[in-house]
C-alpha cells in the first residue's frame, strides 16, 4: 500500500471514474468519426455543388468544436485525476511502462485540438482546398490519437505473455509493440471505429434538428439521410467485430462472460450480463430509430428526437465500456495488477500471503507500529489495524454503505462467517467461487482477524436490521451465502 486511499461514500472511486469515462467516450469517438465527417461532407458539397450544406456545415464545425475541445478535453482530464485517486499504482504501471507511447498520443492531441479550431475559424476566410486540407489534418491526427489509445486500453484485458515475463525485471521496454498490439488490439480498434463512425452521424442528427422543416425542406432532408448512413456500419459490422473482441478474450475473462450469459437462462442476471444486454440491444436499435425518424420524414425532425438518440448511444457506450472492464476482474492489468494495487508476482503463493501487508504500508505511524508488535490486547487496536486493512485491499472496489457495500454483503453473515470468507480469500482454494472476481487477501493471521473484526463490528447496524426483518437473534446461526457475481 504506497497510496493513499480514495474513500468516495456511497458511489466509490471506480463509480467515479466510470461516470467521467463513459461520458469523454461519448465524446472522444464523436470526435474521431466527426473528425472524418466534416471534411467528407465538405468534400461532397463541393463535388456536387451543394453550396447550402456549407452554413451547415459551418454550424456544425462549431458544436463540434465547442463539445470536443471544450467537453473532452475536462473529462479527458478528469480521468487523469480520477484514476490518479482510485487506482493510483495501476495508473503509475500504465505511465511508466508506455511512457513514449503517451508523448507519441499527447503530440497527435496537440495538432488535432489545433486543428480543429483552425477549421471553424478559418470558413470562407481561406480556399476551400487549403480549409479542406485543414479538416483532413485534423480526421488523420483523430484518427491516430483512437490508433494509440486503444492500444493501452487492449492491453490491460490482454497483456502479451512476453510483457507479463518480462514485467518487473526492467526490460519490459523490450517487448513494448507485443504488448501494445496484443490479442485484444484489433477487434478493439475495429469495434471502436464503427462506434465513431456510428456517432459522426448520430450527433449530425443534433445539427440538422434546429433547421426548420418547412423553410429548408430539401436542405434539412438531404443532409439527414447523408447522415443517417453513417450509422449503418455499425449496425451491420458491429456483431462481426464483437464476435472477433470475444474469440479473443483470455480464459478468465471467457469464464465470467459465459457464467453471465448462462446464468441469464434462470433468471440470474448477473452485472456483465446486463451490461453485455444492453450494449446489444442499444446497439441493434439505435440504427433502425435512426433511419426510421429520418428517412420516414426528415422534415420533421426535432432536436428532441436527435437527443433521444444521443441517450440510447450513451446508454449503448457506457454499458460496452462496463462490460469491458468487468471482463477484467480482478484486475487492472489482466495477470500483472490486482484492483488493489496488489502485484499478482508478489502475492501468488501462500507464503507470499501470509507475509505483513500493514508492516509495508508507510500509513502506519511509528507509534502505531510500536504498539501492534506486541500482542493486540486492545479492542480500539485490533479495530484499527482492521480498518487499515479495509482501506487498503477493500476500499478500491468496495463502499460502505453504497455501490458493492460491505455493510449489505456481510449483513447476513455471523463473526465465524465473515472470517470464513476472509480465510477462503487468503488461501484460495482452487475451487473457490471468489476467485473470479476478487484478489487474494494479504496478511498475517492477526491482520486478517484484525480485518474479521473491523468488519463485524462495521456492519453491526445492517447485521441486526437483517436479522431483524428475518426473525432471527444474535445467537442464532447465520449461514454464509454464496457470493455474489453480480457485484
Amino acid at each position: 500500500m504506497n497510496y493513499p486511499v480514495w474513500d468516495v461514500p456511497v458511489l466509490g472511486g471506480a463509480w467515479v471514474i466510470a461516470i467521467i469515462a463513459i461520458i469523454h467516450v461519448l465524446i472522444s469517438h464523436f470526435a474521431v468519426g466527426g473528425g472524418l465527417f466534416l471534411p467528407m461532407a465538405e468534400r461532397r458539397a463541393l463535388a456536387q455543388g451543394r453550396a447550402e450544406w456549407m452554413p451547415l456545415l459551418k454550424r456544425h464545425s462549431r458544436f463540434f468544436l465547442v463539445l470536443t475541445a471544450a467537453a473532452g478535453t475536462v473529462t479527458g482530464v478528469g480521468i487523469w485525476f480520477s484514476i490518479g485517486l482510485g487506482s493510483p499504482a495501476g495508473t503509475s504501471a500504465l505511465i511508466h511502462n508506455f511512457v513514449f507511447v503517451w508523448a507519441i498520443e499527447w503530440v497527435f492531441f496537440l495538432v488535432e485540438i489545433t486543428a480543429a479550431a483552425v477549421y471553424y475559424y478559418t470558413w470562407d476566410r481561406v480556399s476551400d482546398k487549403l480549409h479542406l486540407a485543414v479538416g483532413w489534418v485534423y480526421a488523420v491526427s483523430s484518427l491516430w490519437t483512437l490508433i494509440i489509445i486503444n492500444g493501452i486500453l487492449a492491453f490491460m484485458l490482454t497483456p502479451a505473455g512476453a510483457w507479463l515475463d518480462a514485467a518487473g525485471t526492467g526490460d519490459e521496454v523490450r517487448t513494448l509493440w507485443p504488448a501494445f498490439f496484443n490479442a485484444e488490439y484489433w477487434p478493439s480498434l475495429i469495434a471502436r471505429a464503427l462506434v465513431a463512425i456510428s456517432l459522426a452521424g448520430t450527433y449530425a442528427l443534433v445539427t440538422v434538428s434546429l433547421l426548420d422543416g418547412a423553410k429548408h425542406a430539401d436542405l434539412k432532408e438531404s443532409f439527414a439521410r447523408w447522415s443517417s448512413r453513417w450509422v449503418l456500419p455499425g449496425f451491420v459490422l458491429m456483431p462481426i467485430a464483437m464476435g472477433w473482441f470475444v474469440a479473443a478474450l483470455p480464459e478468465g475473462a471467457r469464464e465470467i462472460l459465459a457464467l453471465g450469459v448462462g446464468g441469464a437462462g434462470v433468471g440470474a442476471f448477473t452485472q456483465v450480463t446486463r451490461a453485455a444486454l444492453y450494449a446489444a440491444v442499444g446497439s441493434a436499435t439505435i440504427a433502425p430509430i435512426v433511419l426510421l425518424l429520418v428517412w420516414r420524414d426528415a422534415r420533421h425532425l426535432r432536436l428532441s428526437h436527435a437527443l433521444a438518440v444521443i441517450g440510447l448511444a450513451l446508454l449503448t457506450t457506457g454499458a460496452s465500456e462496463m462490460a469491458r472492464e468487468m471482463l477484467r476482474k480482478p484486475y487492472i492489468v489482466r495477470g500483472y495488477m490486482y484492483s488493489n494495487g496488489l502485484f499478482e508476482a508478489a502475492v501468488d503463493t501462500p507464503e507470499e500471503r501470509t507475509a505483513s501487508y500493514l508492516a509495508n504500508s508507510p500509513w502506519v505511524r511509528p507509534a502505531e507500529a510500536q504498539a501492534w508488535a506486541s500482542p493486540v490486547s486492545s479492542e480500539s487496536y485490533q479495530l484499527e489495524r482492521g480498518e487499515l486493512m479495509y482501506r487498503g485491499q477493500c476500499l478500491a472496489c468496495h463502499t460502505r454503505d453504497g455501490y458493492r457495500s460491505t455493510r449489505r454483503l456481510l449483513a447476513s453473515r455471523d463473526r465465524d462467517g465473515i472470517q470464513s470468507i476472509l480465510t477462503m480469500l487468503h488461501e484460495r482454494p482452487e475451487d473457490s467461487p471468489y476467485n473470479r472476481y476478487m484478489p487474494p487477501l494479504v496478511g498475517t493471521a492477526d491482520e486478517i482477524a484484525a480485518l474479521g473484526d473491523y468488519l463485524f463490528e462495521d456492519t453491526t447496524v445492517a447485521r441486526r436490521a437483517y436479522l431483524k426483518k428475518e426473525g432471527l437473534t444474535e445467537d442464532e446461526s447465520v449461514a454464509p451465502a454464496e457470493p455474489e457475481a453480480q457485484d
